[in-house]
């Protein structure tokens, strides 16, 4: 019985899954964005979120937790050069996975997995900066009545 199991096995075995994360952990840092299937790309967003967000404090400590998960130097490299100025004030959520379609010889459903701030499509724009609104409305300090200069 599987009580208490809340990640997905993905049909493998402990070692295999293992290794399967890790390299695609690996891809989705050195290529900022990589194609698999929608179970795999869910399970890769748990597994390197933690890890990215260990890259955020550049000191030996986590750059040793971290090479412990990947054991790659160049992905931990770019991970604490590259990723980590991009990432340094987002405070989580620094993947998104896009359903893609279906893979035409299985029918798997497919997603593309990306870092959030190395997309340039999505990428908010500081030009047009829109007044924050609320669902109840605010009402501005200029609406207030003003009183008038009385005549001497």
């Amino acid at each position: 019985m599987r009580h208490g199991k809340k990640f997905n096995h993905l049909g493998r075995k402990t070692g295999h899954r293992k290794a399967l994360l890790k390299n695609l952990a690996v891809a989705l840092i050195e290529n900022k964005r990589i194609n698999t299937t929608l179970a795999k790309a869910k399970a890769l967003r748990k597994f390197v979120e933690p890890i990215i967000t260990k890259g955020k404090s550049n000191d030996t400590h986590n750059r040793r937790l971290v090479f412990s998960k990947l054991q790659d130097k160049h992905a931990v490299t770019e991970l604490f050069d590259t990723v980590a100025e991009k990432v340094a004030e987002r405070p989580g959520g620094y993947t998104r996975v896009i359903k893609t379609g279906f893979r035409k010889g299985d029918g798997a459903e497919m997603a593309m997995i990306e870092l959030v701030d190395f997309n340039t499509v999505y990428a908010v724009s500081s030009t047009g900066t829109k007044e924050k609104r609320t669902r109840r409305g605010r009402r501005k300090s200029s609406t207030a009545p003003v009183a008038s200069q009385e005549e001497e």
